[in-house]
């Protein structure tokens, strides 16, 4: 028996909307994580972050990086779906809590921390 809210899927499971069709929480797609993750991974090599922390909220997603876990994050990498259309849903936000970059996609987004990562190489 299907309730009034759920429907079968091709396989015949059950699947539960959400009520009101509206999401619970804002989280990241894959390809979003594994550039953060990237990224993540290229400044633990670097000596820059120790730690990190993600926080999934109703209206937000944010990915924190910490130099050690006991202090504010140093940087922090915010999804904000209900901003797509005005000033961009990606937010980068620095350690005292000033915007540092804002805009449409990720990558652009993340540049400014992925230039720290670059190094003059003599030829």
């Amino acid at each position: 028996m299907v309730s009034g809210g759920s429907r079968l899927n091709r396989s015949g499971a059950e699947v539960v909307a959400f009520p009101g069709g509206q999401r619970l929480q804002v989280g990241f797609e894959r390809s979003e994580l594994q550039r953060i993750l990237d990224l993540y991974g290229r400044m633990v090599a670097a000596g820059q972050w120790r730690d990190y922390a993600m926080n999934f909220e109703k209206d937000a997603a944010s990915f924190c990086a910490f130099r050690r876990a006991a202090e504010r994050p140093q940087v922090r990498v915010e999804k904000r779906p209900g901003l797509r259309n005005k000033q961009g849903m990606w937010t980068l936000f620095g350690e005292a809590g000033q915007i540092i970059k804002r805009g449409h996609e990720l990558p652009g987004v993340l540049f400014p921390l992925e230039r720290r990562l670059l190094k003059v190489v003599d030829g």
